[in-house]
């Protein structure tokens, strides 16, 4: 039986779930129409993007025969080394030079029509005669920068550049506000911001009033940037081996902004390969210049020695023993001098305990010996000739080993210039003609796709799901006693019309007249007759006389029910004060032909007394407070002391009291007022307003300390007779 049951269930679901289609294919065919539009759209109007692509090759060049021995026994990957090279083409130090050098850390952006301008000036379309100085920039239209240096604070700051006659233009700084920095002529250096902006202006082709944004990155966020769209990828790899083939791929926009930097990459990568390569000989170079300056005043300091102990002694001559001794020592000197010269490359290669460095040394030493020697053969020639051969000694080792140094010099300079690195561009950058997205044909069929998935989903969430609440049992089951189920009025259909102010960007619709006033027999107005006698026993209760409505969702008929309650409840003899409390979007004045200025607003704020804001309508006892000026800070108002003292004075001067509030679920005012009323209800609209978001409601409301009465369920259809009892007899009676 239970089966039985159950199976029925799902058919009926089933069933409802098709109808539910069926009955919505109008709105998913609309869906399907507006998504496959904005697909072509967007096809259409998207920017282009290109790829284009260059080839490197990475050799293994190793520096000894036993090199890839030792590397075969340590069990090196030789793809590691080409991951290394992958890691050096994306690292700061090579893309850094890139930036700076393609001057992609600069951008022009010139300011274009909203959507469409981009594709207007892809199509080459010239600014139309009617647009004349309007701030946006048409085909053929440009400016080229000359000079744009910004000191690192205010780099990333945009500055708006806005062309005047003539070659003038003027420079602003963009901010929360813009502040005018100057004005200017193109070609001239400008400086603004005491030098920490420097600007110059190539060349300006731009009508009066168009405007260009230049922004200067930090050089981190450009680095970043051209990151994102450079992809480097080793090609023609397998298990085997690495080919050491790199692929450099890089996306963009413009076609020769790809080109150019693609091939300075590729360049820059090569150049600091080489850098790396002659790095040694770099160090080598840097030790000999420093030496020589210091060899050359030594060879100074020996002469001008010499040339005084000559004079002094008045020449002396020398045997040629001591002349033979003299050669050894600048022979000795030479060999010395070169061997430290071996030592200072040995040092940054090996530790002093290594075979090589230790057989350097144990050389050194030997010659340090045979100069010893010397030394002592030259302390058994006479005194004068020691001198004369110690100081002409000096000058022959010290000149020696400076035209080493010099020699040496040069050798490394001619060694550095021969330098070849291990990397070989194979390919120059080519950029594709075609782009590569967006894909036209693909981009309409997925969005036809995704609106036909779309539009049947929303109807299945909105049916089956999102179930607006469609009898009085569900909110009773709930916890909310219903004070009155009003029917669906066509007489106030024809009362609501559209307005549109002249700032505002779409028109809304607004009550003209009160449904009680114009039709006091039509079956919602006799509702409203019903919820009155409902409220006179519930609030009887109450702490105040004070009534809120509101609900959780705008649109659901709030006001409808507080101007024709009021209206019904002055008919009885009771004096009655309805208040536009929606001092966001409240429309009640519309009802009564007034302006919705003087109001609420001017009484919390202080600008306008109780007795200012309260207005008579043409039925006797029936008084209202439109919404006011509309504040910036509505909360903040109804938190003021003020509103307590305003409600505590209309409490006192009228029976009934009726406050109309903004929704629960979008704003917080109807928490703050109700919390000063003692009477609060919930409206819900049939079918549109789901449980749970009354259910949030209440919630919301009974946490910040306002008790909800029970509800009002609105705009009850006649389409709902075939389901719900309830309502097929009360259509029935009316």
């Amino acid at each position: 039986m239970n089966r039985v049951a159950s199976n029925q269930y799902e058919d009926v679901d089933l069933g409802r779930v098709m109808a539910l289609l069926a009955g919505k294919r109008g709105l998913i065919f609309l869906i399907m129409g507006l998504f496959t539009l904005a697909g072509a759209t967007y096809a259409l109007l998207a920017t282009p993007i290109y790829r284009g692509d260059a080839l490197v090759q990475v050799e293994r060049m190793p520096t000894s025969p036993l090199e890839d021995v030792a590397s075969t026994m340590l069990g090196e990957d030789p793809e590691s080394s080409t991951a290394a090279e992958v890691q050096i083409l994306q690292s700061r130090m090579v893309l850094g030079q890139v930036v700076e050098r393609t001057g992609l850390d600069t951008a022009v952006l010139p300011e274009r029509l909203p959507l469409v301008g981009d594709f207007l000036v892809r199509r080459g379309i010239p600014r139309p005669s009617f647009m004349q100085e309007r701030p946006e920039v048409w085909a053929g239209e440009s400016l080229e920068l000359g000079i744009l240096q910004v000191d690192e604070p205010l780099r990333g700051t945009p500055l708006r550049v806005q062309t005047g006659q003539d070659g003038n233009f003027m420079v602003f700084m963009e901010g929360e506000r813009p502040r005018f920095l100057g004005a200017g002529q193109v070609g001239e250096l400008l400086e603004f911001e005491e030098g920490a902006i420097r600007l110059r202006i190539a060349n300006l082709q731009a009508p009066r009033g168009a405007r260009f944004m230049l922004i200067k990155y930090t050089r981190a966020a450009a680095i970043e940037d051209f990151s994102r769209r450079l992809r480097v990828q080793e090609v023609g790899s397998g298990r085997a081996a690495s080919t050491g083939m790199l692929r450099l791929t890089l996306t963009g926009e413009d076609r020769e902004e790809i080109r150019l930097s693609l091939n300075e990459v590729a360049e820059t990568f090569l150049r600091q390969n080489i850098q790396r390569q002659s790095a040694e000989i770099e160090q080598s170079l840097a030790f000999l210049r420093e030496q020589a300056p210091e060899l050359r005043e030594q060879l100074r300091v020996a002469e001008d020695s010499l040339n005084r102990y000559r004079v002094e002694q008045h020449s002396v001559d020398l045997s040629s023993e001591a002349q033979a001794t003299i050669q050894q020592f600048v022979a000795l000197d030479s060999q010395l001098n070169e061997l430290e010269f071996q030592e200072a490359e040995l040092s940054q290669r090996f530790k002093p305990n290594h075979p090589t460095y230790q057989a350097l040394l144990e050389q050194k030493r030997h010659l340090q010996n045979e100069r010893d020697e010397l030394n002592a053969r030259v302390n058994e020639l006479p005194l004068a000739q020691q001198e004369v051969v110690r100081r002409t000694r000096d000058v022959e080792v010290t000149q020696a080993i400076y035209v080493n140094v010099l020699n040496r010099m040069q050798e490394l300079e001619v060694a550095r210039a021969g330098t070849v690195g291990n990397v070989r561009i194979i390919d120059k950058a080519e950029v594709g003609v075609a782009p590569i997205e967006p894909r036209k044909p693909i981009v309409v069929l997925l969005a036809t796709m995704g609106g036909g998935l779309f539009g049947v989903g929303l109807v299945l969430v909105q049916g089956v799901f999102n179930r607006g609440i469609e009898s009085p049992a569900q909110l009773e089951n709930a916890g909310l006693p219903v004070y009155a189920t009003i029917p669906l009025s066509d007489e106030q259909k024809k009362l609501v019309r559209r307005v549109k102010h002249l700032r505002a960007r779409r028109s809304h619709e607004v009550m003209s007249d009160v449904l009680a006033s114009r039709n006091p027999s039509a079956p919602a107005v006799e509702a409203l007759r019903g919820l009155r006698t409902s409220l006179h026993f519930a609030m009887l209760e109450a702490a105040d006389n004070r009534l809120m409505l509101t609900g959780p969702s705008p649109g659901i008929g709030k006001s409808f029910i507080c101007l024709n309650l009021g209206f019904i409840c002055a008919q009885a003899g009771q004096k009655v004060l309805v208040i536009d409390a929606d001092m966001r979007k409240g429309r009640m004045h519309h009802a009564f032909g007034g302006r919705g200025e003087g109001g609420l607003s001017e009484v919390l704020s202080g600008t306008m007394r109780l007795e200012e804001v309260v207005r008579t309508t043409q039925q006797e006892g029936l008084c209202y407070v439109a919404r006011g000026v509309i504040p910036p800070n509505p909360s903040e108002l109804l938190m003021n002391a003020r509103f307590s003292e305003f409600l505590a004075a209309v409490s006192r001067r009228f029976e009934l009291v009726i406050l109309d509030t903004p929704p629960v679920l979008a704003v917080t005012d109807a928490a703050v007022v109700g919390a000063q009323c003692g009477t609060a209800l919930l409206v819900a609209r049939f079918q549109d307003n789901p449980m749970r978001d009354m259910q949030i409601s209440k919630r919301r409301l009974e946490t910040s300390g306002v008790s909800v009465k029970g509800a009002i369920l609105n705009a009850m259809a006649r389409k709902a007779s075939a389901y719900y009892g309830y309502c097929r007899e009360y259509y029935h009676y009316s």
